[in-house]
Formats: structure tokens, sequence, C-alpha cells
């Protein structure tokens, strides 16, 4: 795997590169009492340190964005500059996906191939989203097979609103991921899953026959193989950003065009490389699937302005392909609100 440039700090793929903490972290009475003096205020602080950044004016009552795809303290990052993050990009509602006790226990800058982000596990993302209610949402996730369910019911039941980010390397029909998908059916979640070619989720070639067992399971696909395979040229597996013309067909297309269940997470530099590495098949396929698709913005950055994020990219991008505003406004906001009943 080709190893990317960081931009500004920025960690992108969940973790494929990351940077040491290098975060010093205030003790949790002051950091306690500056969540709520943001939260009491309603973020007009926040607010004018956006328009000296001269980020664009958002009319978040008739253009709300719902992000399906952040972490929790990523990369040492704080709430505070989370919450930064999300308004800058227009975000009026965010999933939050923790991290397994598995990476969490790789030392910092030494994450296995493929990456693993530095961020907040289960109960991380419970705290920020029972703290910030209707601001943020948690999900809830195990990397450490075959004892994940258990893990991931506790938070179900504590209120989690997807199952994922899953991203062990376990074979996507084995019987443990069945676990998982029965809990999802039982709780009637979505599952999201980070498809990576011989690291983490394997088997997409047989992931129909998953989609065919569990059809009232819905499934959301993210990541390098999962968008690389939009294209049915895609003949090198191992090829996580592949470039150039895309041609339709290709075994996600088939996956969301066959199957109800099945849907898509633009997030991350593999959602943004397949919107703009062939526009012309990009704005047919964001048409094709304008009911599939969903903005995710996976990335680690404090900025959020267009010059630094990738997600404010991802946006930027849907909105300027999109053939019509309805389609903008499903990839951004409804789609997500009515699969996850949020927003």
């Amino acid at each position: 795997m080709r190893t990317q440039q960081k931009n500004k700090g920025q960690v992108c793929e969940a973790g494929e590169q990351l940077s040491s903490m290098g975060k010093t972290w205030g003790d949790h009475e002051t950091m306690t009492s500056r969540r709520k003096f943001l939260a009491g205020t309603g973020l007009l602080v926040l607010g004018a340190a956006l328009k000296i950044k001269g980020a664009p004016a958002t009319d978040h009552a008739s253009s709300p964005v719902i992000d399906i795809h952040q972490h929790a303290d990523y990369n040492g990052r704080s709430v505070e500059s989370l919450l930064h993050h999300q308004r800058a990009m227009g975000v009026t509602a965010s999933i939050v996906l923790p991290v397994g006790r598995q990476a969490l226990a790789l030392p910092p800058g030494s994450a296995a191939k493929g990456g693993r982000p530095i961020a907040g596990d289960n109960d991380a993302c419970y705290r920020i989203a029972k703290e910030y209610p209707k601001t943020f949402y948690a999900g809830a996730s195990e990397l450490d097979f075959p004892d994940a369910a258990p893990e991931i019911e506790k938070y179900l039941k504590l209120g989690a609103v997807v199952i994922g980010e899953l991203k062990a390397k376990v074979e996507c029909d084995s019987a443990e991921m069945q676990q998982v998908y029965q809990l999802a059916q039982s709780y009637d979640v979505p599952v999201l899953m980070h498809w990576q070619h011989g690291e983490f989720n394997l088997g997409l070639e047989r992931f129909h026959k998953m989609l065919e067992k569990y059809p009232r399971v819905n499934f959301i696909g993210h990541a390098q193989t999962w968008w690389a395979n939009i294209d049915n040229e895609n003949k090198d597996q191992t090829e996580m950003y592949p470039k150039g013309k895309v041609f339709a067909g290709g075994l996600t297309d088939r996956l969301l065009s066959d199957y109800p269940n099945m849907y898509g997470d633009l997030s991350s530099n593999s959602g943004l490389n397949a919107l703009t590495r062939d526009e012309e098949h990009i704005r047919q396929f964001l048409t094709r699937h304008q009911d599939k698709l969903m903005f995710g913005s996976d990335c680690a950055d404090t900025d959020g302005s267009i010059d630094a994020c990738l997600g404010a990219k991802i946006i930027a991008s849907v909105r300027r392909l999109s053939a019509t505003k309805k389609i903008e406004r499903k990839v951004l906001y409804e789609n997500a609100k009515k699969l996850f009943r949020i927003g």
C-alpha cells in the first residue's frame, strides 16, 4: 500500500497513518466545565471563530448534514475541537464510531499494516453521545473475535445506533461475524464495515450470501476495497486507490443495485477517490444510487475548512457532482436520517 502524506495533521482512512499523540490533556474538571460552557452558549464563540476563519455560512435549518463516520478522541483531538470541526463543515449530527480494545493496545505509531486509529473506544463514544445528545450518536464495535458480540451488545443496550465500524481480519461470512449480524437484526441497527483486501473484512466477493441470509439487516460498505470495486475493470485487489476511468457494473455497483439492504459510506480518502477519479461516471453513480449513499468524513484534523479537511472536500464534491439538489440532500442528510432514525 502506498503511503499517503499528511495534510495539516490529517489522518485518513480511519488511521491509515498515525501521528504521535503529542497532545496535552486538561484535568477532567476543567474539560467538563469547558464542555458545559460551550453547550450552554450554543457555541456562539465557535460561530464567531468560524466567520473569522472565512468558513462559508451554512443555513443549518434548510441544509442540515449528517456525518455517519467520525471518531471520538481521534489522534488526541479534544471534544471542543471535534465540535469546531463538525460545525465548520456544516454538520448538524454526527455518529462517532469506536475502536476496539485490540487497537487501543497498540503503542502509538506502531499500527498494523493497513492502519488503525488512535481513537476512542465504546465507552468514549457513549460518553460523548450522552453529553451532547442529538449532536453526537454512538456506534458500538469490537475487534477481539470470537468474543466481540457481548461487548457490542452491552453498548447496543445503552443506545448505540450502529454496529461499527467493524475492522478486524475476519472472514465476512464466518460464524463469529454472523453472530454480529444476528445482533444487528435483533436490535434493528445497521452494520458499518471497513473493507480492505487482505486486511479487514475478508471475502467481499462472497458477501452477497450474507445480504441474502440477513435481508432485515442493513449493511454499509466503507473503505478502500469497497470503493475500488465500483469499477468493473478493477483487476488488482491490492490497489487501494485506483485512478482513471471507471467502467460501471463493478462488484460494489452490483451490490448496491441488487440488494435493498446494502448502502455506501462516502467517507475518507477512498470515498473521495471514488468521487473524483472519473466525474462522468460518478454523476451517473450518484443518480443511480441516490437512495443508498451517505456522507461520512472519517478525518482527524481540527480545522474543518475545505482547504484542510477531507470531510469538507467530500461534501463539496457531492454538492458539485449531484445532478439535482434533491440527490444532494439525500446523500448529505435524508438517507442517514431515515436509516439511523436521527437528525
